[in-house]
């Protein structure tokens, strides 16, 4: 996809489709204005005649704009102008870039930055944008014997008011269209089925970023051979029903202006797919767990981001990637296993595996001397009991790092939810034969997953954050969201902000 930036009267630009937004009281943004005194009166009239009803979201499409330079407008509800506000904001783009991407047309100007949207600027709505152009033209047609053909959109053009704003618009485009591929990448791993996508295909993902990096990324693998050596046992127990060899991948990129900055790191749960081993889930939707590396599926995505958008921080991304399969090798209710960090784990169920592979994975990054750690997974379905499809859950060891993850879910608009970490609900892992069991019963059984999480993550600020609700789209819409690469970008973005802002003080 092609973005550009320009200032121009919007009557007087020529392209297949103009974008143009619009609010119910039909009082007409500043493009909209200048494009109805330019037709006639098109938009006013088609508003006083209800030919066109501007609720949130509602898209028609003109074919024909008289007295325009556009061969066709494309109008887009805002619904009440005293309601906008980002979430609005964001649907209204979803739904007008969706049709965009829908129509036969290759190019295409849009006025969408023009929407007053409270304590919001250019750079954001920019952002906004190509993010939404971006996940509007995904297609997953990898498999179809006949694919459905793929958008002819090749150039987006976004129209700003003033001069002022081009130069923070065309940031906004960069970052946006970054972040955009980033979800897109996410997207397509978590879409691809278990019999493809396995650990050794995303350890081949992880090489081939590094190849395309030039240099910017560096990747080592770690084998099972080297995982035994390592003493990853918890990490190796999860993978020991599969006949795939489950792997450690471990991404460095260092864009810091001082190499020994201390790094952030990510770090993503990659069961590509997940039976339950011996606690078998049940058959309904089990083909959905191929998406139970959606955590890992992110730390890729947003590597992929950071390597278009090159901040000057340091990273390292941990994927900790198994297969989670029954058979006569796999872990058994009863095991007990002995961590990387040495504590011995009793695993009263085997479905709940991502634990146990994050905690080596946690217990790993202790050797980078991290700045901070958030791990990402699928990791409980008492997440989506507690807060549906809409946020994800958040917990933390350091409330200056929940706040900061929180702070960048707003500006992504992709949002989390802070939940408690109280040494109370600890309790509930107590084992009778082992250091802690890997559950705590069904009461609170997010908080007490990353309550055994925080068992091996004491030595740095850390936090996790729970996709299962947010990770995928289930029913006629199935298919991954890639969720969260806009927080986690927006997260290492600002904390690039947070090291200029010491070093200039």
């Amino acid at each position: 996809m092609e973005f550009s930036v320009q200032t121009a009267n919007p009557a007087k630009v020529e392209t297949a489709c103009l974008v143009i937004p619009v609010f119910k009281d039909g009082d007409l943004l500043p493009a909209a204005s200048k494009l109805d005194d330019a037709s006639e009166r098109l938009i006013g009239q088609l508003l006083e005649r209800e030919d066109f009803t501007a609720t949130l979201a509602n898209v028609q499409l003109i074919p024909f704009a008289p007295g325009l330079n556009a061969d066709r407008l494309l109008l887009v509800g805002l619904g009440d102008r005293d309601k906008c506000n980002e979430g609005g904001y964001r649907k209204a783009l979803d739904a007008a870039l969706g049709k965009l991407a829908e129509l036969s047309v290759d190019d295409a100007a849009v006025t969408l930055t023009d929407v007053p949207v409270p304590e919001r600027d250019s750079l954001w709505k920019a952002r906004m944008i190509a993010e939404a152009t971006q996940r509007g033209i995904y297609r997953f047609n990898e498999f179809k014997s006949t694919p459905a053909p793929l958008p002819k959109l090749e150039r987006v053009t976004l129209l700003v008011s003033e001069n002022e704003d081009a130069n923070a618009a065309k940031e906004g485009v960069r970052i946006g269209e970054a972040i955009g591929n980033g979800i897109n990448f996410t997207r397509t791993l978590g879409n691809l089925p278990g019999n493809v996508c396995t650990p050794r295909y995303l350890a081949e993902q992880a090489e081939q970023l590094g190849k395309s990096s030039k240099g910017s990324l560096s990747v080592e693998v770690l084998d099972e051979e080297a995982l035994e050596a390592l003493g990853a046992n918890t990490l190796l127990s999860v993978g020991r029903g599969s006949e795939e060899p489950s792997r450690l991948i471990v991404m460095q990129y260092q864009g810091a202006d001082d190499p020994d900055e201390a790094p952030h790191i990510l770090v993503g749960k990659g069961i590509t797919f997940d039976t339950g081993g011996i606690s078998l889930k049940p058959g309904d939707a089990m083909d959905e767990m191929k998406f139970d590396m959606c955590g890992a599926a992110s730390v890729f995505g947003t590597v992929k981001a950071v390597l278009e958008i090159k901040p000057r921080i340091n990273l390292v991304a941990i994927v900790a990637a198994a297969e989670n399969m029954p058979d006569g090798r796999a872990t058994k209710p009863g095991d007990i296993i002995k961590t990387l960090k040495g504590l011995s784990v009793e695993v009263l169920n085997t479905d709940a595996e991502g634990r146990l592979v994050l905690s080596d994975a946690l217990t790993y990054a202790e050797r980078f001397e991290p700045a901070s750690v958030i791990d990402i997974a699928t990791l409980t379905g008492a997440a989506i009991i507690a807060l549906g499809h809409h946020a994800t859950g958040l917990l933390s060891n350091d409330d200056d790092l929940a706040l900061d993850i929180l702070d960048a879910g707003e500006t992504a608009w992709d949002r989390a939810w802070h939940l408690p970490l109280w040494e109370e609900y600890q309790e509930q892992l107590d084992s009778n034969f082992a250091d802690l069991a890997n559950i705590g019963g069904r009461p609170a059984g997010t908080i007490t997953a990353g309550c055994f999480l925080s068992r091996f993550a004491d030595k740095f600020p850390w936090a996790h954050l729970d996709i299962a609700g947010t990770a995928w789209h289930s029913g006629k819409q199935k298919g991954a969201t890639g969720r969260p690469v806009g927080l986690l970008t927006q997260y290492l973005l600002d904390r690039e902000t947070d090291v200029r802002a010491e070093n200039e003080g």
